[in-house]
């Protein structure tokens, strides 16, 4: 039981990223889930989440107009669209099967997801 991120990489600033997360070993269609993300040296914060249809979605003050939380549950994957990445966005990111649609307030991870490594960096 695992969930797989993807899409991270090195990206100058301004620039954009598309982050997947698969479930491998269950389906999470039946869940809310949310994006948690961990700087370096920082704690764990929320990005985003959206609910189990699809909608609903919920994006920290920091992200918002950049960001854009979508799923296919058809295909199994949550994605993140990441536009104008600034080097504060920098950051380990990982999905999640609950979040603050869930009134989860404080961060935190899902065992099984070991996360995607976001550099932004000229």
């Amino acid at each position: 039981v695992q969930l797989v991120e993807s899409g991270g990489g090195l990206v100058e600033p301004g620039g954009s990223l598309r982050l997947s997360c698969v479930a491998s070993g269950f389906s999470f269609s039946g869940f809310d889930m949310s994006w948690v993300r961990q700087a370096p040296g920082k704690g764990l914060e929320w990005v985003s989440a959206i609910d189990r249809a699809g909608r609903r979605p919920w994006y920290v003050d920091s992200v918002k107009g950049r960001f854009t939380i979508y799923r296919d549950d058809a295909k199994n994957p949550l994605y993140l669209q990441m536009n104008s990445l600034k080097t504060e966005d920098a950051a380990v990111y990982y999905c999640a099967t609950r979040g603050p649609l869930q009134g989860v307030d404080a961060p935190e991870l899902t065992p099984m997801s070991k996360g995607t490594q976001v550099t932004v960096s000229r």
